[in-house]
């Protein structure tokens, strides 16, 4: 009977600690797939993250570029306005050199014609 006992009592304690195994087993299988899992959603997230990276790197050149080309034509533009500037400038100084030349020739004109009246009256006071 004391053998049986022990038998039983084996018996029980092996499917005890089969069952214990068991759920033990089970316990670790979830948390491996909840750690997959887990792992699986940062790879993808990075993946998406390092997509975007490269996608604004990309930007940030073309956007680069631009600038360099607008900071190019900025300068032509720059050099172009300080062009126009000294010929305005150039354009400026002959219109006034040009007005005083007209003024000059308008007072000689205006002494002319003063002459000219003056002779006429001579002519006109000698006729008479």
């Amino acid at each position: 009977m004391i053998n049986e006992a022990f038998k039983n009592r084996n018996v029980l304690i092996l499917a005890a600690v089969s069952a214990l195994l068991l759920v033990f087993n089970f316990s670790s299988c979830f948390n491996a797939m909840h750690a997959k899992a887990g792992r699986d959603k940062e790879l993808a997230s990075r993946l998406a993250l390092e997509e975007k990276t490269a996608k604004f790197v990309q930007e940030k050149s073309v956007l680069e570029e631009k600038v360099k080309a607008q900071a190019s034509e900025v300068a032509e533009l720059k050099v172009a306005l300080e062009a126009a500037r000294k010929a305005l400038l150039q354009d400026q100084l002959v219109s006034a050199s040009l007005k005083e030349e007209l003024t000059k020739v308008v007072k000689l004109k205006e002494n002319l014609e003063d002459q000219l009246r003056q002779a006429q009256a001579n002519v006109k006071k000698a006729k008479k």
